[in-house]
């Protein structure tokens, strides 16, 4: 699943790319793809832990 996450990413990046570059700009499938990639970051940076994880533990104890 982590692996399909990132290759959506890495299109809609590239569809927002090739838009950037063309002659007639479409806003809308720039915007689209922009926050396709903005979700699926924040879906793989879910899991990553915190870096005062530790810290916030032994303060709860």
């Amino acid at each position: 699943m982590k692996t399909f996450k990132i290759l959506i990413m890495i299109l809609a990046i590239s569809v927002a790319l090739y838009e950037q570059v063309s002659d007639q700009k479409n806003i809308y499938i720039m915007v689209i793809a922009i926050a396709v990639f903005m979700y699926g970051m924040m879906q793989l940076s879910a899991k990553t832990p915190s870096k005062n994880q530790e810290k916030e533990e032994q303060d709860a104890d």
